[in-house]
């Protein structure tokens, strides 16, 4: 694999772009939370913002020099949450401050448990499914009762009571203040006919508290499995070694990767993880580089070529020099891309926000009109007061504000796991629709490194011959070609001849003297027109039929008659043509875009199995080729690798960025291919509809559990307990449901 860099990471205000700032957010517990946060951040002068609950991530984008960090986390506390700056150092933080919540959260939900245990425990007999005498109502004590829910209520329910105030003193609802309502309306009411000593009256302690547990049931099953959302990251991370080998003073010692600097020279064992980007020095092995590619095959690596951090080295010892190192290395740049992803909301889940900005206050409205029409209509004051207790309970946006975001960092996750790094949930919704592919040439459907394909030659002339008088001329010049023909006669055993009086005439050739047995001998090299202009003719059957096999032709004439033509053609990918017909099969129109001669341009066409092509399009010309394949109203995705396919990668719908391509490529690129293949656009496009299946799915279960639960609940069809369990079940069904992405796989 060659060399790829990705762009440097951009933590936050000090270390990266000044109008751009992403901050770790602390202390919320639903959609609705998400959306006021937006709402307040959005407020600020010059910030457009967008907050994703499932990562607890807010990303700011600002006018240069109207915003701090301290003004944006000022802004979070009064929104009443807290907020930090990210990193790697935030990150372990975090994670650190997750597990402790996590352990305080089991600790209070297993107190929760025992204390509501005793008031479960009469549940079967107010459904009638255990006898009691007539006239009594209760198989635990009142007083006993009381003081079982009343920890559970104002200790273990206090974040409900204070996530709820704040929520209102920010001018919005959430989740909080459903729970804190609906409950206290259940235990006040209990604690009025418990000190009334109304024995002819229910008490429902047992319905308050065993929401509260529930809830918290349903937090910690959320909370692990909204965990495992992130483990792409987290390998990402357990892929680096922390210590690395260096030379000092004669001897081989370890050192902390962190210390390493760029220039440094490190070691690599057989087996050994590399610590940083670098470049081998001396020794030749073989790399696994499925890490960070998604191939499975090693790659062969020797003095000169790239290593990356994280990979695994084979059998052979190699010495490297450090080029990127901390956040400059690829698997930097990669984590970053896929918290940036993660981070990033898909246009789908503009609804899903719409609906939660009132979703709360809609249903507070609801639980309202649910208990007068029920007491004036029954007389009954206990059975509207559940009734209403049930609606404030089962309607929680948290599965709605997750069922979007879930999706998309799982499916992220799995893409940096095969090799493709979206920027952008955007991107990714959007990869699923495209309908036309217009791909670049050189270096996505080809190699992108001339080689030479053929040598004809004439007169007596061995092809060994030819290639050893064309690659003495060839050997001083830094040109592609000239390095492809050099390389030619050296995998042929043919040496170069000593050379005198070279000169270049540009843009058409070389011209000098070489060394031959007998003497010195007059050799012209060049374009056919070249060569032929010196004086030696050139067969024009000979010149056409290699043309049209889309080659580029260097004559060769020794002393004033032709020896020979050397072909040199940029090689097709071994896959293009299988990936252009698995795009193809997916309904995609594939249109190769190419500054070549059409005779050339034909030739990769046919080779690849691509029916539509545009020859002689200049760099400049590619967007304007994509906008007109836009025209017609189809979604147009663009593929390509080069300097000059940016300004066409900017322009399409969805843009993807070939690994080995410039660094401006994978800068403009939606999705970038860590992977030399054209199949990653194919496997990105099979991603995006497994992610957007699943944020499909999520979002009608999330929709169809509030229109079903909250007319039962109103209907007193649900008791509150019941739509407690299935408000904290919700959320975990949507989480888990995402997770099946999982399972996902490149389909080559």
């Amino acid at each position: 694999m060659s060399e790829i860099t990705l762009e440097k990471p951009e933590p936050a205000v000090p270390e990266g772009r000044p109008d751009a700032l992403e901050l770790a957010i602390s202390g919320m517990t639903c959609a609705a939370c998400a959306t006021r946060l937006e709402k307040v951040l959005n407020r600020l002068p010059g910030v457009q913002a967008s907050v994703n609950l499932a990562t607890e991530r807010a990303t700011l984008h600002f006018t240069p020099g109207t915003l701090t960090i301290e003004a944006a986390k000022a802004a979070v506390e009064r929104a009443g949450f807290a907020a930090a700056e990210t990193g790697a150092l935030q990150r372990e933080q975090t994670r650190a401050r997750h597990e402790a919540e996590w352990r305080l959260e089991l600790r209070h939900f297993w107190i929760a448990a025992l204390l509501t245990l005793p008031l479960a425990a009469q549940m079967p007999a107010m459904f009638g499914l255990w006898p009691m005498a007539e006239g009594q109502h209760d198989l635990v004590p009142r007083w006993l009762q009381l003081v079982l829910a009343t920890p559970v209520q104002f200790w273990i329910g206090a974040r409900f009571y204070r996530g709820g105030w704040a929520s209102l003193r920010g001018g919005s609802a959430n989740m909080d203040v459903l729970v804190a309502l609906g409950t206290s309306m259940a235990y006040f009411y209990s604690l009025v006919v418990t000190l009334a000593d109304r024995h002819d009256l229910h008490v429902y302690f047992e319905a308050s508290a065993m929401i509260i547990t529930l809830i918290l049931l349903g937090k910690l099953l959320e909370a692990r499995a909204k965990a495992r959302t992130t483990a792409a990251i987290d390998a990402l991370l357990r892929l680096q070694p922390r210590m690395a080998r260096i030379e000092r003073d004669g001897e081989v010692v370890e050192v902390p990767v962190e210390s390493l600097r760029p220039g440094d020279a490190f070691l690599l064992r057989p087996g050994d993880a590399v610590p940083v980007d670098g470049l081998i020095e001396n020794g030749a092995s073989a790399l696994n580089e499925s890490m960070l590619t998604g191939e499975s095959l090693p790659v062969d690596k020797r003095a000169g070529d790239t290593v990356f951090a994280a990979t695994i080295n084979g059998e052979g010892v190699l010495r490297c020099r450090a080029t990127g190192v901390g956040a400059s290395t690829m698997l930097a740049g990669i984590i970053r891309l896929v918290e940036q992803a993660q981070g990033s909301k898909a246009p789908v889940q503009r609804m899903a926000d719409r609906i939660a900005a009132v979703f709360v206050p809609a249903v507070v409205v609801v639980a309202f009109v649910t208990f007068a029409a029920w007491w004036l209509w029954s007389g009954d004051f206990q059975q509207a007061l559940i009734n209403a207790v049930a609606v404030l309970v089962i309607a929680c946006p948290c599965a709605l504000g997750l069922a979007t975001p879930t999706a998309i960092m799982v499916g992220t996750g799995q893409g940096a796991r095969a090799g493709m790094l979206v920027k952008n949930a955007e991107a990714l919704e959007l990869a699923e629709r495209i309908r036309v592919l217009a791909v670049d040439k050189t270096g996505t459907l080809t190699e992108g490194q001339p080689a030479v394909t053929e040598v004809r030659a004439v007169d007596g002339w061995t092809r060994d011959d030819v290639l050893a008088i064309a690659a003495a001329l060839e050997q001083s010049s830094g040109h592609p070609i000239a390095a492809a023909v050099v390389a030619a006669a050296r995998e042929a055993g043919a040496a170069p001849a000593d050379t005198d009086s070279v000169r270049a005439i540009g843009g058409k050739g070389v011209e000098g003297r070489v060394r031959r047995v007998g003497g010195w001998a007059e050799v012209v090299l060049g374009s056919p027109e070249f060569v032929a202009s010196r004086g030696a003719a050139v067969p024009q059957p000979l010149l056409a039929e290699l043309a049209a096999a889309g080659h580029t032709l260097v004559a060769v004439a020794c002393d004033g008659r032709l020896a020979g033509l050397i072909g040199v053609a940029d090689r097709v990918r071994a896959d293009s043509a299988a990936a252009v017909a698995r795009l193809q099969a997916k309904g995609l129109r594939v249109v190769m875009l190419t500054g070549d001669h059409p005779a050339t341009a034909a030739a990769i066409a046919r080779e690849t199995g691509i029916g539509d092509w545009r020859a002689g399009v200049l760099p400049g010309d590619k967007a304007a080729a994509v906008k007109s394949l836009a025209a017609a109203g189809e979604r147009v995705g663009m593929a390509g690798d080069g300097i000059n396919d940016a300004p066409a990668l900017a322009a399409a719908d969805v843009s993807f960025a070939i690994g080995v391509g410039a660094d401006v490529a994978v800068e403009a690129a939606d999705i970038t291919l860590v992977r030399n293949s054209l199949h990653g656009v194919a496997d990105a496009i099979d991603l995006s509809r497994a992610t957007l299946s699943k944020i499909r799915q999520n979002l009608f279960f999330a929709f169809v559990y509030n229109v079903l639960g909250i007319p039962l609940a109103a209907a007193g069809m649900l008791n509150p307990v019941i739509a407690g369990a299935a408000m904290a079940m919700s959320s975990v069904s949507v989480v888990s449901n995402s997770l099946l992405l999982k399972r996902w796989r490149p389909g080559r």
